[in-house]
């Protein structure tokens, strides 16, 4: 059991370190997109290009790694407990500290819904409906994403199970280190809004 579940964790930690915004971005001519904005490679500093169409390609690459790993990893190891679990877990760590970029990848909001879209679809709309609620209300893409990942354990409370809220407590966790620059701006005041280049 124990290699069934480290096969999910590595299987998952690979596919979801594939750095899409960076590709993207080399690929459409804008160079290193860990040049510009924030240095990430998450949509939201991918939109900092100018290019919203390689800002919507990255989210829905990025959202599609972190499902991708959970069917495939269902598909063979269904027979297995808490396989997804850690596939998952996987997913969400590779985007974030991807070996290839010296693990420093992004913020992993995109991932993190993608991954609970496969594992609990209502859980996974709801995520997104909170996103888009506090990002058109606010214009903030950092405040959107902290809200979204504040308020998950609670949804899958209600929609999901004990296994899938430890799951979601650790990557929402994740996603307030990994967003304490912009906590830190949005105390000052000065943490840009969506569309700022």
């Amino acid at each position: 059991m124990f290699v069934n579940y480290l096969a999910a964790l590595i299987f998952g930690y690979a596919l979801g370190s594939i750095p899409f915004g960076l590709i993207f971005t080399r690929l459409a001519g804008h160079g290193d997109v860990r040049d510009i904005g924030s240095g990430n490679i998450g949509a939201t500093n991918v939109l900092r290009t100018g290019n919203k169409w390689l800002a919507a390609a990255t989210l829905l690459a990025d959202m599609g790694k972190g499902a991708l790993v959970i069917f495939i990893v269902g598909y063979f190891l269904k027979e297995v407990p808490l396989a997804l679990i850690f596939a998952g877990a996987g997913a969400f760590l590779g985007h974030i500290f991807p070996i290839w970029l010296k693990f420093k990848g992004g913020k992993g909001v995109a991932v993190y819904i993608g991954i609970m879209l496969a594992l609990n679809p209502m859980t996974g709309a709801m995520m997104i409906l909170t996103w888009l609620f506090f990002a058109y209300a606010l214009r903030i893409s950092s405040l959107a994403a902290l809200s979204m990942a504040a308020a998950a354990p609670f949804f899958i409370f209600i929609f999901g199970d004990i296994p899938l809220i430890l799951l979601a407590l650790f990557i929402s966790s994740l996603i307030f280190y990994k967003h304490w620059a912009n906590i830190k701006r949005l105390m000052d005041g000065s943490e840009p809004k969506i569309g700022e280049k």
